[in-house]
């Protein structure tokens, strides 16, 4: 959930020209390259999104899709900053077998390292594997105890762009690719593309002709 407050505590907020979009940019695209680091490449989707109660801003409260991976699996996604009070962000996969595994990505307060103390961290919240009832215990343990170890004075920012360096300095890839941030940047383009020209998308994109749905303004 997000109010006018919040859209209006900086100009750039809400607008297609300096925020480049509205859920799908700023809040989801953390789940949506989650999603891709789950499941790989896309292959198609059909998406929807509008502004359902968010009169005083240019962009997209709230976005549906439903994709088809290039593995065969099938998924469908769901953002929004329309529920008030807020819902918990959650990635979830289901395998062959009917189980079930997922992510709570964020708790009921937002963790933010060097802004925001720990209220509830980033827990697995299913692991129903055959045989593997029983991890979902330790692993919501390690998590917890994880998350209270980080120091409250770093960022994950600052930690991304110091491996960058390194990585620089050393000869080495980073932990973070730049393809992997395209990769989320792609698909939440298709999500935009699909919805605004009411048909499915096919991946991969291609820069050269969809140069305009890259650079986010999508309003025609």
């Amino acid at each position: 959930w997000r109010d006018q407050a919040y859209y209006e505590s900086d100009p750039w907020r809400g607008t297609w020209a300096e925020e480049g979009g509205g859920v799908l940019v700023n809040q989801a695209v953390h789940q949506l390259d989650l999603l891709l680091w789950f499941m790989g490449d896309v292959d198609e989707l059909v998406g929807m999104w509008g502004n359902l109660n968010h009169p005083y801003i240019e962009v997209e409260d709230t976005a549906v899709a439903s994709l088809r991976f290039k593995n065969g699996a099938m998924g469908h996604i769901l953002v929004s900053n329309s529920f008030n009070p807020a819902l918990f962000g959650k990635v979830s996969v289901l395998g062959h077998t009917g189980a079930k595994v997922g992510v709570q990505t964020d708790g009921g307060q937002m963790f933010i390292p060097g802004m925001a103390a720990i209220s509830e961290p980033p827990l697995n919240d299913y692991w129903t594997v055959p045989g593997e009832e029983h991890l979902l215990g330790q692993f919501r343990a390690e998590d917890t105890q994880r998350f209270k170890s980080i120091k409250p004075e770093e960022h994950y920012h600052q930690l991304q762009i110091d491996d960058f360096i390194d990585a620089i300095i050393n000869d080495r890839e980073p932990c973070t690719t730049g393809l992997e941030g395209r990769n989320a940047v792609e698909l939440f383009t298709a999500i935009y593309r699909s919805g605004r020209d009411k048909k499915a998308i096919q991946f991969p994109l291609k820069p050269e002709t969809d140069c305009d749905d890259f650079d986010g303004r999508l309003k025609g």
